[in-house]
């Protein structure tokens, strides 16, 4: 059983401890569409060129270079049409000296035309067509395997499948790929003062508000909840509900983990046989922060207030999750921004602060969004994210410039047009 040592430890001691026993999960195959957002469990191979042909940029005219070179509106080259090639279509004759071919967007380009000219630069005449402008060799034209040769890595294993790579996926021909699994995450709220979602709330009740948000930031880091309600603060009542939590991959508890008469989430974990690795770490919000192992499965007591569940789960659970995953990048966006207020506190602890961003033309800007106690949830639906105040300072003057993790909210909300 654990000691009673309560020595804090730091937040990157305990960030390295969690991350070096997180496990990558097993792969499963999924159809393409269903990969979106996940992570490749494999290399993904072209078996053919793309394109697999020489095949025309634009809708217009293949021809010789050399028969075009001088052409002009004024004087204009004149050349027989032999066909026209459309897309989907394979040519049958090949491009001599004095032909062009009609073609269309796409179309593989005939053996003798080293050039595409637009059709915006011809005029057409029956079997013939006027040629206005000259064209360099090469132009308007995709050579075969520009964009994939056969044989190569389209895509490397442990690539995040966006629309792009769906895109590119799809045009190898690749219907179902491997990935790595999403972790069946575990969540139990404990308290006697909780009601759920669908129950009277009496007047010594309060709403449940940790397991949703537990489960929606869950979501978000591509896990799969399982929410397993509330516990009552008894032994009796916590054992039962994480019985029914051990199928998951990765447990939450939220509560019960500080010293107080009714905090039992350590004595039941080491009676279920966890192995509990440390249960305080110097920050705020989210000191009382349990972190062990049961079996195979990673635990996390997270605290009870509703700042500092989701807080933690932050700086802990959401780095944990990605890296079963198969990520390759873990952690939030971070900014320097410039403070637009003074910040106080006691050395020894990191504070995570949340604030307000703007994004100005040559910089960003924060303040913070008002009371910082742990139990004020509006203030994480107002934030843009988490100031770091590192452990050993003991004060930031304004005007100073700090690190943001920033949230994606504000990544997508400050997006602008690029032309």
């Amino acid at each position: 059983m654990m000691g009673t040592d309560v020595h804090l430890i730091p937040v990157e001691t305990a960030l390295d401890t969690i991350l070096a026993r997180v496990r990558q999960m097993g792969r499963e195959k999924v159809d393409l569409l269903h990969a979106l957002g996940r992570v490749l469990a494999e290399a993904v191979t072209s078996d053919r060129d793309h394109p697999p042909w020489n095949s025309s940029a634009m809708d217009g005219y293949a021809v010789r270079e050399e028969d075009v070179r001088r052409a002009s509106q004024q004087a204009p080259v004149d050349l027989v049409v032999v066909e026209e090639i459309g897309a989907g279509a394979l040519p049958h004759k090949s491009v001599g000296s004095g032909q062009a071919s009609r073609i269309m967007t796409g179309a593989p380009v005939p053996e003798g035309a080293d050039a595409v000219i637009r059709v915006e630069d011809t005029r057409a005449q029956g079997e013939r067509v006027l040629i206005l402008q000259p064209v360099e060799r090469g132009e308007n034209f995709r050579p075969r395997g520009e964009d994939i040769q056969a044989g190569r890595v389209v895509l490397a294993q442990k690539t995040l499948i966006g629309a792009a790579e769906v895109g590119l996926l799809a045009s190898v021909g690749r219907s179902h790929l491997l990935v790595y699994q999403r972790p069946r995450v575990a969540i139990l709220a404990t308290g006697n003062e909780l009601a759920d979602l669908g129950e009277s709330l009496s007047a010594n009740k309060i709403m449940n508000s940790n397991g949703y948000a537990l489960a929606a930031q869950v979501i978000e880091a591509g896990g799969v909840p399982v929410l397993l309600g509330v516990a009552g603060d008894s032994p009796e009542a916590l054992r039962d509900r994480l019985e029914q939590g051990l199928s998951s991959d990765l447990v939450l508890i939220s509560g019960g983990v500080s010293v107080g008469a009714y905090d039992f989430v350590k004595e039941v974990l080491e009676q279920m046989g966890a192995t509990l690795t440390f249960w305080k770490v110097a920050m705020k919000p989210g000191e009382p922060l349990a972190f062990g192992t049961l079996g195979t499965k990673l635990v996390f007591g997270l605290p009870g207030n509703p700042v500092s569940t989701m807080v933690t789960f932050e700086q802990f659970v959401r780095p944990s999750l990605r890296k079963m995953q198969g990520h390759t990048l873990l952690f939030r966006t971070v900014i320097e921004a410039v403070l637009k207020e003074r910040l106080t506190k006691k050395p020894g602890k990191t504070h995570f602060v949340r604030v307000v961003v703007e994004k100005l033309e040559d910089r960003y800007e924060v303040w913070t969004t008002g009371n910082q106690s742990s139990g004020v949830l509006t203030s994480m639906v107002k934030a843009d994210g988490l100031l770091v105040f590192p452990s050993g300072a003991a004060r930031i003057e304004k005007g100073e410039r700090v690190k943001v993790q920033l949230w994606e909210k504000k990544l997508s909300s400050q997006a602008e047009p690029g032309f």
